[in-house]
């Protein structure tokens, strides 16, 4: 028996649609801001954020919290 159209992902207990991306909720920790997943035809797929190298000796956190920048 072959679907309608694309599947849906579970991730934990929730259900998203095809091509819908949100940030994964994860016990204790909450929210993990710096990794996005989607859904793909039924498929999850999650990434953490890629940060470019920083070229300073104490770079700091500012507009995104994932990655560093120099002062």
């Amino acid at each position: 028996m072959q679907a309608d159209g694309p599947r849906a992902c579970r991730f934990g207990r929730r259900w998203y649609l095809n091509n819908e991306s949100w940030h994964p909720s994860v016990p204790p920790f909450g929210e993990m801001k710096c990794i996005l997943c989607w859904c793909v035809s039924g498929e999850t797929h999650c990434q953490r954020q890629e940060c470019p190298p920083s070229a300073c000796a104490s770079p700091a956190t500012r507009d995104n919290p994932c990655c560093t920048k120099c002062r």
